[in-house]
C-alpha cells in the first residue's frame, strides 16, 4: 500500500471517530447536565530517507470535553439543583466517587439524596446527604447547605477537578476525576432549576455535515487511487 493511501486511511479513521462524537452530542442535546465533546486532531511527520519526501499521518485519539455553562431551566422542584460556575456534584457509584452536573435528585427509601440512577449524593466530607422525611420544606442555599423546617441538616458538596484534562467520561453525565478534586469556592447552587445540555444542536448538525463531506472526499480519493493502482497492474501484466 502506498504512502498516500496510508495517510488517507489515518485521516478517514479520525473523521469516523469525530462523526461518532458529533452524533452522540446531537443525541444528548436534551440531556440534563450533558457536556459536549470534541475531537483533537494531531499530525505526525516522519522522514522517509535523506532524499525522500516526509510522510504526514493524521491522528485523532484525544477527546476534549467542552465545559461551557449550559442554560438553566426552572422546574420548581425543591430537589432539582443546577450549578452556576465551575463545579460539579459529587456522587458515589459502585465504581467509586464520580462528578456530575446533572442535578435532578430525589430521596430514596432511606432518605438519602440520590441521582436518577440511584447513586447517592455526597456532602463535603464524602458522606451521603440525608434529608429527613416529613421534616418540613426543603431549602438549599447557594453553598449547598440543606435545611428542613428552617434547620440545617447537611451540605451538598461542590467540587472541581484538580486537573480537568485528567477527567475521564464514563457516560453522558458522569466523570471520573483521576487527578483528584477540591472544593469549588466560586460555584453556586440554584434550587428549583436544572442545567440543560451545553450542546448547540445547530452547530452540531453543521459540524456533522462538514465531517461527512470531508469523509466522502477522502473516500473519493481512495477510490481513484485504487483505480490508478489497478490500471498500473493491468498495464504491467500485458
Amino acid at each position: 500500500m502506498e504512502n498516500a493511501t496510508y495517510a488517507t486511511l489515518t485521516r478517514q479513521s479520525g473523521l469516523m471517530r469525530e462523526m461518532q462524537i458529533v452524533a452522540n452530542n446531537i443525541a444528548n442535546s436534551a440531556t440534563t447536565g450533558f457536556r459536549a465533546e470534541g475531537m483533537i486532531f494531531s499530525e505526525h511527520v516522519a522522514a522517509l530517507g535523506p532524499n525522500a519526501p516526509s510522510l504526514s499521518m493524521a491522528g485523532a485519539a484525544v477527546r476534549e470535553t467542552v465545559q461551557t455553562q449550559g442554560s438553566l431551566t426552572r422546574t420548581g422542584g425543591p430537589l432539582d439543583l443546577a450549578i452556576e460556575g465551575e463545579g460539579f456534584f459529587l456522587v458515589r457509584t459502585p465504581q467509586g466517587e464520580r462528578l456530575t452536573r446533572a442535578g435532578a435528585f430525589t430521596p430514596n427509601a432511606a432518605g438519602d439524596l440520590v441521582t436518577s440512577e440511584g447513586h447517592r449524593v455526597l456532602d463535603a466530607g464524602g458522606a451521603p446527604v440525608f434529608v429527613p422525611p416529613d421534616a418540613g420544606p426543603v431549602g438549599i442555599a447557594p453553598d449547598g447547605t440543606v435545611s428542613t423546617g428552617g434547620q440545617p441538616v447537611a451540605q451538598i458538596a461542590l467540587v472541581r477537578p484538580l486537573d480537568p484534562n485528567a477527567m475521564i467520561r464514563e457516560d453522558g453525565v458522569r466523570f471520573e476525576a483521576r487527578g483528584g478534586y477540591e472544593p469549588a469556592p466560586g460555584a453556586k447552587m440554584v434550587q428549583g432549576f436544572l442545567e440543560e445540555s451545553n450542546v448547540d444542536p445547530i452547530l452540531a448538525v453543521s459540524r456533522m455535515i462538514e465531517v461527512q463531506r470531508a469523509y466522502e472526499l477522502g473516500q473519493s480519493f481512495m477510490d481513484k487511487e485504487d483505480q490508478r493502482i489497478r490500471g498500473a497492474i493491468r498495464a504491467l501484466g500485458k
